[in-house]
């Protein structure tokens, strides 16, 4: 009870502490007859500053832990002892009046983070079966509930749209300020804000199964986490506290000089080299948090700084993951309902090639009532099946030879679409080819100068890795100044090279979309997903989650995290130099005890805010937000479908 006391009103008794202190020192220098009052107060000012302090000493101890809080509580004990007491009373209020400043500073590195717990949203307004509306709370929505949202309307919980459109701020999900435009069936998340319109939706994920619960889960984990030189400083710490008390016993024997003994204590304090590398990580996580960049912990951070080789997969991470059926050119007189097959067969895959094919037959109104009789997907190459009694097989090229299909008579087509940067779908029904599908997926738009900023800044190798034809893949390579290209690849053919890469020496990063390329994410120093408004698959699997799936963060994420390696080298050197520049004052006697705990103080002030320069961390000398188009260089052709 005593205890949660003493905290509690720590600050009161800071300033009675301030009070009597300046009362004590006032009535020794202008009242000398009555010093005696003035020593009383200091010592009494000392007491009441000494009890937050000396509390804190003695759990430390309970935990064989030894504390900033014992150096100084010796410290003070020896100045009583000696008759110091403006420099006992001084040293006691200025250790916590430093504590108070840090405490404060320090909750403007973490403000970054707590606006966005702020954001959560509270109450929902549900449209009951009968019309009629009701105000609840958060936590009594349940799954399928009809949620109206009105202008200024925060989304409370992730659904998609029923009815109605309107225009919505997602920044506090993606990082990104510019409103968008949805309507039925799109996807909304909790916290984001309906600018203007109205909607209703229904709730799909409720608590923490909403992408913005589990992006405040990932940041307060990321928090928590350490690096390796937070480590390295913790343990050296442990050491370092014990051995510098030992270190001024064998300063006060050797001099006879106990002032010169509790000095050199409260000089050493390694407060600020403590403080430093942690309070750096929480300012950068924090940055990258507002940027849409949600970096796992401060070993992550610190890893990414250090990378040197950038692998990216192509589909949904260079490219949009949007792809468009624009051609199909058809050979051997194929029925006239070969996209309905086509498509039919395709509805039962997930691959994104299979949505765009699906999608432009849905467009066309080409699929009806087929049966499928059979299906089976081969991971990397396509898919084969029997539908209404004729046999498909769909896929690369790698897939037709696997099955013996001749698909000579498409070469020179095939490598026309290639070289224009179409990805290619053949098709064969009963063993003979009968389509090539040429499918275009864009470059993303600001892709280019957020890998040319990364090879600015470090960045030996940028690699791409991908299952597309070489002929694409180059022209997209080409197209990003990517140095290297690896195509036709296999899930297990990229985690292989990963590996290569690192048995090599390198410190590899991959970014992939998170599903396909999850096993290489995982093998990589670094994972990147681009995380699709925050999937579970890319927020499980990677290091590093790009919530707007911009490549422009990605660019952001790594500067950011080479900034705080700075810094907290920054902060190292200015603890060290610090302490070293005190101790040759002690030495020639131009420091004592206050003023030794008055710059102690300052140095860990400095340490923070040379952190918090991180909040305000941005890319310099590119603006990333005003990107240019990046485009396929032949014109798109017509959808044609036609006999060869």
């Amino acid at each position: 009870m005593f205890t949660k006391w003493i905290y509690r009103y720590e600050q009161t008794l800071t300033l009675v502490a301030f009070i009597a202190i300046v009362a004590g020192i006032l009535i020794r220098i202008f009242l000398k007859d009555i010093a005696v009052i003035g020593d009383a107060l200091l010592i009494f000012a000392t007491a009441i500053a000494m009890l937050p302090i000396g509390l804190r000493a003695i759990q430390a101890l309970r935990f064989k832990m030894f504390s900033i809080e014992l150096l100084i509580s010796i410290a003070v004990i020896g100045a009583l002892f000696i008759g110091e007491f403006i420099e006992a009373a001084v040293v006691t209020f200025l250790f916590l009046f430093g504590s108070y400043l840090e405490k404060k500073t320090l909750e403007r590195t973490r403000r970054s983070i707590q606006s966005l717990t702020e954001l959560s949203p509270e109450e929902a307004l549900i449209k009951q079966a009968d019309g009629s509306r009701t105000l609840v709370s958060i936590e009594e929505v349940s799954r399928g509930d009809r949620i109206i949202l009105t202008a200024g309307s925060r989304v409370p919980v992730d659904g998609h749209i029923i009815e109605g459109e309107g225009t919505f701020n997602e920044a506090s999900i993606t990082g990104e300020s510019v409103p968008l435009t949805k309507c039925q069936q799109d996807t909304l998340y909790s916290s984001t804000i309906l600018e203007s319109g109205y909607v209703e939706m229904i709730a799909d994920k409720i608590g923490e199964d909403t992408a913005f619960a589990k992006i405040i889960d990932l940041i307060e984990e990321a928090q928590e986490t350490k690096s390796n030189t937070e480590r390295f400083l913790d343990r050296f710490a442990k050491w370092y506290t014990p051995a510098v008390i030992v270190l001024a016993a064998i300063v006060g024997l050797i001099t006879w000089n106990l002032h010169l003994a509790i000095t050199f204590l409260v000089i050493a304090c390694p407060g600020a080299l403590i403080i430093g590398a942690p309070v750096s990580s929480v300012a950068g996580i924090g940055n990258g948090a507002k940027h849409g960049a949600l970096i796992k912990g401060s070993d992550i951070m610190e890893t990414l700084a250090h990378i040197d080789v950038m692998v990216f997969d192509k589909t949904g991470t260079l490219t949009k993951g949007q792809p468009e059926l624009l051609r199909v050119q058809t050979y051997n007189n194929p029925p006239h309902d070969l996209l309905g097959l086509i498509g039919t067969l395709e509805q039962t895959s997930e691959h994104h090639l299979a949505h765009a094919i699906t999608s432009y037959a849905e467009q066309h109104h080409v699929l009806t009532d087929y049966v499928v009789e059979s299906t089976t997907p081969i991971k990397g190459k396509g898919i084969a099946g029997q539908v209404d009694h004729q046999q498909l097989i769909v896929g690369n090229r790698a897939l037709m030879q696997d099955h013996h299909i001749d698909i000579s008579q498409a070469e020179q087509d095939a490598l026309y679409e290639e070289q224009t940067g179409h990805t290619l779908v053949f098709a064969a029904i009963n063993g003979k080819l009968a389509a090539v599908l040429s499918i275009k997926d864009e470059v993303r738009e600001d892709a280019k100068q957020a890998i040319d900023l990364m090879k600015q800044h470090g960045v030996k190798r940028t690699i791409m890795l991908t299952g597309d034809n070489a002929h694409t893949a180059r022209v997209i390579a080409e197209q990003l100044d990517i140095d290297e290209v690896e195509a036709g690849l296999l899930p297990e053919d990229k985690t292989a090279y990963v590996k290569q890469l690192q048995n090599q020496g390198y410190h590899v990063a991959m970014a992939g979309d998170g599903i396909n390329d999850a096993p290489a994410i995982a093998t990589a120093d670094i994972g990147l997903a681009m995380g699709d408004g925050g999937t579970d698959i890319s927020m499980e699997t990677a290091d590093i989650v790009l919530m707007a799936d911009r490549l422009k963060q990605y660019a952001h994420a790594f500067l950011l995290a080479k900034a705080t390696h700075r810094n907290i080298k920054q902060n190292i050197w200015i603890a060290m130099l610090t302490v070293f520049a005190l101790l040759i004052g002690v030495l020639l006697g131009g420091v004592n005890l206050a003023i030794g705990m008055f710059i102690h103080e300052a140095s860990v002030l400095v340490v923070i805010f040379n952190a918090m320069r991180l909040i305000k961390f941005k890319i310099k000398g590119e603006d990333l937000n005003e990107t240019t188009q990046t485009t396929i260089r032949n014109p798109d052709m017509p959808y044609l479908y036609q006999e060869n």
